[in-house]
């Protein structure tokens, strides 16, 4: 399964006050945008094929990526006039997932085993397997949103917001799927896998699996001033290293 979905459609409303009329993908961090990391960790993983979902300044994403060449992978670009979300965006390329596919989101800057989280998807037969990372293990930029509940196989079993959660797993923003999800998934209108896609799959008992990435590994969520600015700071600090 050498390809993946890169979202990079995004209006990154909450980072303007920091890096103005950029796009979030495009935000530099070590030397380089988000997204040139990403493209790069993804080629070193092996994938050879990555289709990228542009909305908001379309164009300055295009420049940056061209044909994807230089980031050692071949990169099509997909624009959206109106946003299709999270889910919507994979649906306009269904006809590239063939055997499955890596969503990764843009805006967040992750580093783990890709093979360990697609060995774990092939081995649970599950239809989507979403990495996890630990809040009180693994660095991260305080990233909001749900924890995760997993049952005793791994499999998740709910979606809690707040920090009282019994939880502390959170999602990392990267999923393998599996071509049957595109069932799930209208094509031509916004669809959110959180908010549509995942409790569609736990209402109809399809399998839905977690994989904690392994220890070390990181995931900076970097969509805020506060969140960016804490990414900068571990990074600088050589706590964590974008090799």
């Amino acid at each position: 399964m050498p390809r993946a979905l890169l979202l990079a459609a995004g209006l990154g409303s909450r980072i303007r006050a920091v890096v103005g009329d950029l796009p979030k993908p495009l935000a530099p961090i070590a030397g380089a945008p988000i997204l040139a990391h990403n493209l790069r960790w993804l080629a070193g993983a092996g994938v050879s094929d990555v289709w990228i979902n542009t909305h908001y300044e379309a164009a300055q994403i295009g420049e940056t990526v061209g044909d994807g060449s230089r980031f050692g992978l071949a990169a099509h670009l997909t624009y959206e006039a109106e946003l299709l979300g999270t889910a919507g965006a994979l649906a306009n390329i269904a006809e590239a997932v063939e055997d499955g596919m890596l969503v990764v989101y843009g805006d967040n800057l992750l580093r783990f085993d890709i093979a360990g989280l697609r060995q774990a998807h092939a081995a649970s037969g599950a239809e989507v397997t979403l990495a996890l990372f630990d809040q009180d293990r693994h660095r991260h930029t305080g990233i909001a949103g749900g924890r995760v509940l997993l049952d005793a196989a791994g499999r998740v079993s709910g979606f809690i917001e707040g920090a009282a959660a019994g939880s502390s797993l959170v999602n990392a923003g990267v999923y393998v799927v599996s071509a049957s999800i595109l069932e799930l998934i209208p094509r031509g209108r916004l669809v959110d896998f959180g908010r549509e896609v995942f409790p569609a799959m736990l209402a109809a008992g399809r399998p839905l699996q977690g994989h904690v990435i392994e220890a070390g590994g990181f995931c900076l969520g970097l969509d805020t001033p506060e969140s960016f600015a804490a990414g900068q700071a571990l990074v600088a600090s050589g706590e964590l290293v974008l090799a």
